[in-house]
């Protein structure tokens, strides 16, 4: 069982013990982080260094035998000749043209035993380069003395001294090669043993190192351990306490966590149950508070089951982006990118919630947001999401001028502007999610509408995009004009598509111009009077030059010149993608 389901007394036994295996841990891992440490330099002592000194010995060797050579050489030369003297000369040679072997073999065993030795990590490749080095070194250097020495003796027996000297000279410039290759050898054995030194030294100081880390934190989370235990023995007390002060006082929504299950946390679990239906109202309050205003807490406290069991409703969905985002984003930094985001949700959610919305997630630099029953009215959804769309786009000329100020530059490289769709239809409302969290959201096929009417604004260059539907239930309420009949991508069936405007009554004479040219225009476009609807739209975009959806259109004419539509077009434009 859990150390803190125990009784307070199997608690304070459960301390000493949880330091006893800590100081046993750190000690197991000293001794095994010597012990590595041990292994490094006995492998140091007994064979890097044994290694290099029997190559520098192959060198001395060498001149020893040459030394030998000569001393038998003289001998030989001597009048009268001394064949004793000359026969003990020779054993010298011989006797010293093997130790030159027997240096180098057991220099090369040393090498394998390091590199065979799979306890430590040394450099293997360049190890066996040099054992290959040895072995050449001494294979070409008896591959050619023995043809010289030969020669030289033969020389010597018929007293031709001359060719002697420069068979002599000969058998220096071997030995010569032979020590400058040994030589070279013995520079790369001497960084091998620089090497192994190094890591000898730095496995010392890493377990010197460690050991003291592990040192501290044994202390550390011996301590920490010690006080959380202790602390769940009277933090439990001190909460009972100042719940019973809040109990006192009239107020029921503070509970009190029961961590434990000893003495203490069998009162502490009693003083709950005491209190559970005083606080069970203010409970329900305080989760959904956190995500939707207080007066749609009160509304799904009162229907519960809405939240609970999920029900299908006619919602308005909003989606919100903004335009320009990844360009813009992808030269801020991580600060400057935090700021913005800040900035725009701040100013994006305002008008959202004074119109009664609920804001449902934010994605990335998009938000989403639904207006519906049972928080307001069946009747008003489409006209508070319109006025709200309508307040959004009110904010964008002011982010556009402060967007300099909070990343610190005079101008923006790119204006960021708002893409919004809106459509109405029936969605699930209900808690969605897991055990762990759940959110109070809406699913239905008109959130994937919203989703991709803010995206065909891009396709027309417009801001606010709604649906029929939401056109439909806003009616006379907001200025709209009816920007084309599209299929979008997961649709089948082709539906018209409105710009919102602005508000009631407040639109100028030349978007009133605008307007009723582009009406002209759709209804010839769809008639296929293409000439007619040509000049139609570019009759509304001198009324206001630049206009999105007119120039649209009239790329789109463009395109049939080319292609005309089929004999069963009906005017409605299908978008592939999403």
């Amino acid at each position: 069982m859990p150390l803190f389901n125990q009784s307070i007394r199997r608690k304070i036994v459960g301390i000493a013990l949880g330091l006893i295996v800590l100081m046993l841990v750190t000690s197991i891992l000293s001794m095994v982080m010597s012990g590595q440490v041990g292994v490094l330099l006995n492998e140091l002592t007994d064979r890097y260094i044994p290694a290099y000194g029997h190559l520098a010995r192959a060198n001395i060797r060498s001149l020893e035998r040459a030394l030998a050579l000569r001393r038998m050489v003289m001998t030989k030369m001597q009048s009268p000749s001394d064949e004793e003297a000359y026969a003990a000369r020779l054993r010298e040679f011989e006797e010293t043209d093997r130790r030159i072997e027997e240096e180098a073999e057991s220099a090369r065993k040393l090498i394998n035993a390091i590199i065979d030795d799979p306890r430590t990590a040394s450099d293997n490749a360049a190890l066996a380069r040099i054992e290959t080095r040895i072995e050449t070194a001494v294979a070409e250097l008896r591959r050619d003395l023995n043809e010289d020495h030969a020669k030289l003796l033969k020389q010597v027996d018929g007293k031709q001294m001359t060719e002697a000297r420069g068979t002599l000279e000969h058998l220096d410039l071997l030995r010569d090669q032979f020590n400058q290759q040994i030589d070279a050898i013995r520079a790369d054995m001497l960084k091998q043993v620089f090497a192994s030194t190094s890591q000898v030294i730095g496995r010392q100081r890493q377990a010197m190192i460690i050991s003291g880390i592990v040192t501290l934190l044994a202390a550390i989370v011996g301590f920490a351990f010690a006080l959380l235990v202790s602390s769940g023995i009277t933090r439990p007390v001190r909460l009972l306490l100042a719940g019973t002060r809040e109990v006192e006082a009239g107020r029921f929504d503070k509970t009190i966590t029961v961590s434990t299950q000893d003495e203490i946390g069998e009162l502490a679990a009693a003083f709950n149950r005491m209190i559970e239906q005083l606080r069970h109202n203010e409970r329900i309050r305080e989760t959904f508070g956190r995500y939707i205003d207080p007066k749609v807490v009160q509304g799904l406290i009162d229907r519960p089951e809405v939240a609970i069991d999920g029900q299908r409703r006619v919602m308005t969905i909003m989606f919100c982006d903004m335009s320009g985002f990844t360009s813009m984003s992808e030269g801020m930094t991580p600060r400057g990118l935090v700021k913005v985001m800040n900035h725009y949700f701040t100013l994006m959610s305002g008008p959202i919630r004074s119109n009664r919305g609920i804001i449902d997630k934010c994605i990335g630099d998009a938000i989403m947001a639904y207006w519906g029953p049972p928080f307001i009215e069946e009747d008003e959804p489409a006209l508070l999401a319109g006025l709200a769309a309508i307040d959004m786009a009110d904010q964008v000329p002011a982010l556009q001028k402060q967007l300099p100020d909070l990343l610190g530059i005079r101008a923006m490289p790119a204006l960021c502007d708002l893409r919004i769709g809106i459509a109405t239809g029936e969605v699930l409302t209900g808690s969605i999610g897991s055990e762990l969290m759940m959110s109070f959201t809406v699913m239905g096929d008109a959130v994937n509408l919203a989703s991709r009417l803010e995206a065909v604004n891009k396709t027309y260059g417009t801001r606010i995009l709604i649906s029929q539907a939401t056109a439909d239930a806003i009616g006379s309420h907001l200025e709209l004009r009816e920007v084309d009949r599209l299929a979008v991508a997961g649709q089948s069936a082709p539906q018209s598509v409105f710009e919102v405007m602005g508000r009631a009554g407040a639109l100028t004479a030349a978007h009133e111009s605008l307007r009723s040219h582009y009406a002209e225009g759709l209804a010839a476009y769809r008639a296929r009077r293409f000439d007619e609807a040509r000049a139609a739209f570019n009759a509304a975009l001198e009324a206001v030059p630049g206009d999105g959806p007119a120039r649209a259109l009239l790329a789109r004419l463009a395109q049939f010149e080319v292609n005309p539509p089929d004999e069963g077009w009906n005017g409605a434009w299908r978008l592939q993608q999403k």
